[in-house]
């Protein structure tokens, strides 16, 4: 096979193959239907936000002899970390290495670039990943619930929870706020993130925060909406409370469609409150990295794009 990164001339072919292999996997597995139910064409919206993220920070694995794409991965660097982003490999190539060299790609340039540390959210029920990472020295530290909830016309029956009134429209003003208050909860910062999801370039995202009055910036929460894919996080919060007055307010945008969201597991005020609201479980995830961790001090919520570790 022939590494490189992926190319403006790729996106058709790099949406087909992740269009493809997520499809694939999910009916193999038992899910009895498309984990993608766009077109193809709209799954290059992964490529398009990941790359104006991270400019030229990808890698494909083509076949030598016909050049066909054989599978791809994005990482995106970050301030002190960087992040194994969204891995797809072709039914057809599976079982020939192609993920452990897109793998191996990411974590020596990682090691050659001295961040602390790789991070990934995986899927928690894909034993072929999940064995891929862990032998590339990637430890699970979180256990996350993947929960969609279908979002009435009308909204949801529940009016209002507390302190969502301290909910407003991110500014590019937050984003250093947004930084600190990740470096304080999570220990990772990705400012290029916040900014990006602010200015909305792509019109799919959209970014609140959450205001103490006394301490600044309590919590923050991006959503996208795109018919590739609903999903509220990144999020990131001082308590669980926090949390949910980010989350109930962000769906508002979803009303009348659903959106998905991935909860840590050990966040039972956070678990039980959506369960009445009427999620259903659909997936868990892992958070995995490989160097350095230190526990979280409130809330984390990964998400799939923008690509989150």
């Amino acid at each position: 096979m022939i590494l490189r990164p992926l190319a403006p001339d790729d996106v058709t072919e790099f949406a087909d193959l992740l269009y493809v292999s997520f499809n694939f996997w999910y009916w193999k597995h038992g899910w009895g239907r498309d984990y993608f139910t766009c077109s193809p064409h709209e799954t290059a919206i992964f490529y398009h936000i990941y790359n104006d993220l991270s400019p030229g920070c990808s890698i494909a694995a083509f076949e030598a002899k016909s050049g066909r794409m054989m599978g791809s991965c994005f990482y995106h660097p970050r301030e002190h970390h960087v992040s194994l982003g969204i891995m797809s490999v072709h039914p057809n190539y599976l079982g020939q290495g192609v993920g452990r060299a897109l793998v191996n790609h990411i974590t020596d340039y990682t090691d050659h670039n001295g961040y602390n540390a790789c991070r990934i959210a995986s899927s928690a029920i894909n034993m072929d990943s999940f064995s891929l990472y862990n032998r590339s020295g990637f430890v699970p530290r979180v256990v996350h619930q993947d929960m969609v909830l279908t979002v009435p016309e009308t909204g949801l029956a529940v009016a209002t929870v507390a302190g969502q009134e301290r909910v407003r429209e991110a500014t590019i003003a937050d984003v250093t706020g947004m930084g600190m208050l990740e470096m304080g909860v999570s220990n990772i910062c990705r400012e290029r993130d916040y900014r990006y999801a602010i200015e909305n370039p792509r019109q799919v995202l959209h970014a609140t925060v959450y205001e103490n009055e006394q301490q600044g910036i309590d919590g923050f929460m991006v959503s996208v909406q795109h018919p590739a894919l609903n999903m509220l996080g990144p999020c990131v919060a001082r308590s669980e409370e926090i949390a949910l007055a980010l989350i109930r307010k962000e769906l508002e945008r979803f009303r009348g469609s659903w959106a998905l969201f991935v909860v840590p597991m050990q966040k039972r005020t956070m678990v039980e409150q959506l369960y009445q609201w009427g999620v259903v479980n659909v997936e868990t995830h892992l958070l995995s990295v490989r160097g350095e961790f230190k526990e979280f001090n409130g809330v984390n919520m990964p998400s799939f794009l923008p690509e989150t570790g």
